[in-house]
């Protein structure tokens, strides 16, 4: 029998999420059965969604996430002992999972891609749901062409660094804007990028009327609020628009979310397509995503950077650091 412990949310963030939120719970697994197979957490990650989704639930529940493992003891042939998995199993240092048993496409169990020898932790990044969520959003629905110009907030973060590169390879000018100039330096001169702005500090009407005096064509969008109406509103004919989260008011009140200036008439002067999405959308061609991106990657086309915090003890501290803007790149937990 398998003494395993879980991140449990016993009530509703209020604001920042606080450590008095979780249990960290013992319990023991039972024995596998025909078609379940054992796993040990090797890497966890840690992600806006998490946050904002936290309302959707009632308390208690399991806290979920992606996480990659390795097969303890197996009952599926597809899954053999030694393996490593990439599961939807969220914050647990060993878990049972039935592969055959997935209520949503999100929760399906799959193998780890071939990363072509790079850090397995990318399985929960870059060559995972963040990377499949920069690519098929920014190349699907944005549809960048060559020497068009891309904007993306939250730049700095696990999607918005590879959705800037992504567009950089197809031949777009690229501008970011992120929460520190540290990041600023980093993603100007590491990652590639154009132009990049705090957006702390920086007047941004005037900032992109600078660095794109013809407009903008595509806005991937990770942040929401006033910056994106700015960013909206100086937009071209036919621009497009996607719309991945709105991370600037997930901490806030929903009964007090702050209000932003109206984009309507942008929308209907420049005839503007804003699409919001799920990335479980694209989630039977997640593999193409994951081959493109680790090819690029390998061959230093796109850059990654991770924030890695140690210990399974630490994945609250990942946690909010992550939605405090600590981190540079994905953050990840190493169990």
């Amino acid at each position: 029998m398998v003494r395993a412990k879980k991140y449990v949310v016993k009530r509703h963030f209020q604001g920042v999420p606080k450590r008095e939120d979780f249990d960290v719970v013992e319990h023991d697994l039972p024995a596998i059965k025909n078609g379940e197979i054992l796993v040990k957490t090797e890497w966890i990650s840690v992600d806006p969604y998490q946050r904002a989704y936290n309302s959707r639930y009632p308390t208690p529940y399991d806290q979920f996430g992606f996480q990659l493992a390795v097969v303890q003891d197996s009952k599926n042939p597809r899954f053999p002992v030694g393996s490593k998995v990439v599961s939807h199993k969220g914050w647990r240092d060993y878990t049972v999972i039935d592969p055959n048993a997935a209520p949503t496409p999100i929760d399906k169990v799959y193998k780890l891609p071939d990363l072509k020898g790079l850090s397995e932790s990318l399985s929960v990044g870059a060559v995972g749901m963040p990377g499949a969520t920069a690519y098929f959003g920014l190349l699907e629905l944005c549809k960048p062409k060559p020497g068009e110009t891309v904007v993306v907030t939250g730049a700095a973060g696990a999607v918005g660094s590879i959705v800037g590169q992504i567009a950089k390879l197809k031949g777009c000018k690229v501008i970011g804007f992120a929460g520190s100039d540290e990041k600023v330096s980093w993603l100007e001169k590491n990652l590639g990028f154009d132009n990049a702005f705090n957006y702390k500090t920086v007047d941004a009407v005037s900032a992109l009327k600078q660095a794109a005096p013809k407009g903008i064509d595509c806005y991937f969008d990770n942040v929401g609020g006033e910056l994106s109406s700015i960013i909206i509103n100086q937009m071209n004919l036919y621009g497009r628009v996607a719309v991945c989260g709105s991370i600037s008011g997930y901490n806030e009140d929903p009964d007090k979310i702050p209000k932003a200036t109206m984009i309507q008439p942008a929308l209907v002067a420049k005839q503007l397509k804003i699409e919001g999405f799920l990335v479980a959308r694209w989630h039977d061609r997640w593999a193409e995503a994951f081959a493109d991106l680790a090819r690029w990657i390998s061959s230093g086309q796109i850059k990654v950077e991770e924030h890695v915090t140690e210990g399974f003890d630490k994945v609250f501290d990942a946690f909010v650091g992550m939605l405090n803007g600590e981190n540079q790149g994905k953050a990840v937990v190493k169990v």
